[in-house]
């Protein structure tokens, strides 16, 4: 039995190969993830609405996502950006259908510092713009990140991949039991996607269910994690909808997490 497609996809990324990669990029795609291919995917697997996460092999060029969403307005995106950007670039954005920033800071040595000026008006105007912060890194290092995002003001921050528990602790690792808390708090999102990133990938349905005893169907969200990088070939779309499935038994839970949910934290 086929499972039910969730309406809204809201992590996967779009990208050509001839764009500029950025300098530490940490992989090289051997093949276009275009926006026609993208909808055709979307199509194909019953999904309405998508959000684009913004990729950062290739930095600050968020061009190409701005093309997608410009043309298809079922969809959004979040752009990676300098702190330093410009507000009048960041309204034009919003109005071209942006949803937020990304810091994708999983394969960087160190962070950066988010109390410094430079991000506190980053974050400022996050928050003025009604954006979410979409934070992706390993759990260890969440908890001064989420005190930061919450002490500036963001009204809504999204934590990808389950928030990465670190092995052995796994849900009983201080990172995401910090990650729980901040969802009790009521600003905090997080993504059910790239199971199969996991080590082992069948650990992504015991943090699953961690996270379903805390958040219920209101602040979780479902991503396919398209076109997978680095596991290109090896894992499929259909997978990651009968992945949400077995993570999620209940069906009224699993329709308001892959709709409603979704549909009102990047849409309406």
């Amino acid at each position: 039995m086929t499972a039910e497609a969730p309406l809204v996809d809201t992590h996967f990324h779009v990208y050509t190969t001839d764009m500029p990669l950025a300098g530490d990029a940490w992989h090289k795609p051997p093949e276009d993830a275009s926006i026609d291919r993208l909808i055709r995917t979307l199509d194909e697997h019953g999904v309405l609405f998508g959000v684009i996460a913004a990729a950062s092999l290739y930095g600050d060029y968020n061009d190409y996502s701005r093309l997608a969403v410009r043309t298809h307005r079922r969809l959004r995106a979040t752009a990676i950006v300098a702190p330093t950007i410009d507000p009048y670039a960041l309204e034009r954005m919003k109005e071209d259908g942006f949803v937020g920033v990304r810091f994708q800071w999983r394969y960087l040595k160190e962070t950066p510092d988010l109390t410094s000026p430079e991000y506190r008006l980053l974050l400022r105007r996050v928050a003025d713009l009604d954006w979410h912060v979409q934070l992706h890194d390993d759990s260890h290092r969440l908890p001064p990140a989420i005190a930061a995002i919450e002490a500036a003001g963001v009204k809504k921050l999204v934590v990808d991949h389950f928030g990465r528990p670190t092995q052995p602790a796994g849900v009983n690792c201080p990172g995401f039991r910090a990650l729980l808390a901040a969802i009790e708090r009521g600003r905090t999102w997080v993504k059910l996607s790239a199971g199969y990133r996991m080590e082992p990938p069948s650990l992504a349905a015991s943090y699953a269910a961690e996270l379903l005893k805390v958040a219920g169907g209101d602040r979780l969200v479902w991503g396919s994690d398209w076109p997978f990088a680095a596991f290109e070939n090896r894992v499929t779309y259909a997978e990651t909808i009968a992945s949400l499935a077995e993570w999620v038994p209940d069906p009224a839970v699993r329709r308001k997490i892959g709709g409603e949910t979704a549909l009102r934290l990047f849409f309406f």
